[in-house]
Formats: structure tokens, C-alpha cells, sequence
């Protein structure tokens, strides 16, 4: 694996998923053809459930009318993973990157995405860690992020969310990631309290650098847009 190439981030502050979803696609037709280097989006979104391509709607608990009631969006989306809530008080990271590149499997990919949450959440002093046989990061039995990815052409997009000051209220609305007998909970919820999106963003952002041994910062990535 090369080590450490340039890696581009963009803030892109409170984003509506859909329009996320057209700019994802935008950077990851440019990273095929080499135009950009790898790219990690940290991005907050407006209120919208997702369900993976290996998701079962039937984990959907209210009808798509109650849905739109409560204003939250819903997406059929080819990521890997079942059902899950994007929101306000979540950080959202999509990583763009040429896995051929940097040879990276995608059992590698989702591996390197856990311990980078991991390590993140220890700023905070919370003690995560995975559990064998689901994906995501937990505290016991309490789900903080969800990971979900796709690969086209070498290159991966989708990725993974954190939960910080989340409205955990919506996750009522879903069997999240089709797991029953399981919790999901936030830093606020662990800690009591919650940074900002922008303090955690850049945790991830120097985590995730370390993890995938790109090299360091370079200011060409937006300034804080969730004031």
C-alpha cells in the first residue's frame, strides 16, 4: 500500500442527502478517471432514513406516509448494510477512495473505518469497540456509528455515521441495521454531553489520516460550515 499519498477533505456543513448523494457521485466519477485524489466528506444531513441494498423494508416499523408526516426523506440507496436514520447531530463521513490504489480489500476498508471511530470516540473518553459478526462501532451492547459501503470501478463511496447530539427518538421509527435486542446511543447519551460536530470532524478527520496512513493536513479542505 502506498503510504502516505495526499487525502482531500471536504466540509460540507449541513447538506440534504440527496444533494450529498449527486456530489458523492461527482467525486467519485472524478477519482475513477484521476482527476482528485482520495477524498473524505464530512458532512451533517437533513432528517432521512436509508435502506441498504441487503435490507429488508419490513425493518421500516411506521409506512412511508408517517414518514413524510415527520418530515424525514427516504432512500433505496446500493450501499452495503440494511436500514439506518442520517440526521442532525450526526457526523456523516463518506471516504472516496481508490482501493486499487491503495490496496485496500473492503473487508480492510470497513476494518481501517472501525478503528478510526474508535479512536475518535477515545478523545471522548468512551471505550468502544466492535462485536463479532456485526458491523459498526459499540459501547456494550449500544450502537454509536454504522458503517455502509459500495466499491464501483476500485473506488468506494457511502461510509459512516457517528452518532454525537443525535435525536436517537427517530431510531424508533426502524429496527436499525435490522438488529433486534440491541440499543443505539450517541456521545451525548454516553457522556451527557456533546462537542461540536466540527470539534469531532476534525478528531476523525486526524484519526482516519493516521489509520489509512495518508499524510497530514494541508488546508484544502472548507472551514467550519456548522456554525
Amino acid at each position: 500500500m502506498p503510504e502516505h499519498p495526499p487525502l482531500r477533505v471536504l466540509r460540507l456543513g449541513h447538506l440534504d442527502w440527496p444533494s450529498c448523494y449527486q456530489r458523492q457521485l461527482e467525486l467519485h466519477t472524478a477519482r475513477r478517471l484521476g482527476e482528485i485524489p482520495d477524498t473524505l466528506v464530512l458532512v451533517e444531513h437533513e432528517p432521512v432514513i436509508t435502506l441498504g441494498r441487503s435490507g429488508d423494508e419490513a425493518n421500516l416499523i411506521v409506512d412511508r406516509e408517517r414518514l413524510a408526516e415527520l418530515g424525514v426523506g427516504w432512500q433505496e440507496i446500493e450501499r452495503g448494510g440494511d436500514i439506518t436514520y442520517h440526521g442532525p447531530g450526526q457526523l456523516v463521513g463518506y471516504p472516496i477512495l481508490s482501493l486499487r490504489e491503495r490496496g485496500l480489500s473492503v473487508r480492510e476498508l470497513m476494518h481501517g473505518l472501525e478503528e478510526t471511530l474508535i479512536r475518535t470516540l477515545r478523545e471522548w473518553e468512551i471505550q468502544a469497540d466492535r462485536i463479532p459478526g456485526l458491523t459498526g462501532v459499540w459501547v456494550a451492547d449500544v450502537k454509536l456509528a454504522a458503517l455502509g459501503v459500495a466499491v464501483r470501478g476500485g473506488v468506494s463511496y457511502h461510509g459512516l455515521a457517528l452518532n454525537v447530539a443525535t435525536d436517537l427518538s427517530f431510531y424508533d421509527l426502524i429496527i436499525p441495521c435490522g438488529i433486534t435486542g440491541k440499543q443505539v446511543g450517541s456521545i451525548e447519551s454516553v457522556n451527557g454531553e456533546a462537542p461540536s460536530l466540527d470539534e469531532v470532524g476534525q478528531v476523525l478527520e486526524r484519526e482516519f489520516r493516521e489509520v489509512f496512513h495518508y499524510r497530514g493536513p494541508e488546508g484544502d479542505y472548507q472551514a467550519d460550515l456548522w456554525e
